[in-house]
């Protein structure tokens, strides 16, 4: 099984021009916490609702844009990348969400939890929450 069999397709994304307040307020509205930040159709950064809380709220940048808090390492993966190969990435970077890059452009978003509904990436998607947990605590 591969990356675009579970990733969602229909994937929110902001600008890294847009205040914070518009951006909590389109996670909210979509029930997400994170979101690729897009320009010229290239994924140029992350943003998450923690990172809007730390970075943000905490160091007084509330009325700031994405740029002054988002995340400018992205990691991503393919499309045609395997489950198994999606959680590794998740594992050795802690991240629970990954950008499916195809041809340079964003053509979707494959989550942990996208991992742990199939069965065959029950084992993969929970071994790498477990590394990515492991080292929060």
């Amino acid at each position: 099984m591969r990356v675009r069999d579970v990733m969602s397709s229909n994937v929110q994304s902001c600008s890294n021009q847009d205040a914070l307040s518009s951006v909590a307020s389109k996670m909210q509205s979509s029930n997400i916490g994170a979101l690729p930040v897009v320009e010229n159709n290239q994924v140029v950064g992350m943003i998450t609702d923690r990172d809007m809380v730390v970075r943000g709220l905490t160091s007084g940048n509330a009325n700031s844009n994405v740029s002054s808090v988002m995340s400018n390492h992205v990691i991503s993966v393919s499309p045609d990348a395997s489950l198994e190969e999606a959680a590794s990435i998740m594992s050795q970077n802690q991240i629970r969400r990954l950008p499916v890059i195809e041809n340079g452009s964003l053509v979707g978003m494959v989550s942990l939890g996208d991992l742990s509904v199939r069965q065959q990436a029950d084992q993969s998607a929970g071994q790498a929450l477990s590394h990515i947990s492991e080292k929060e605590c």
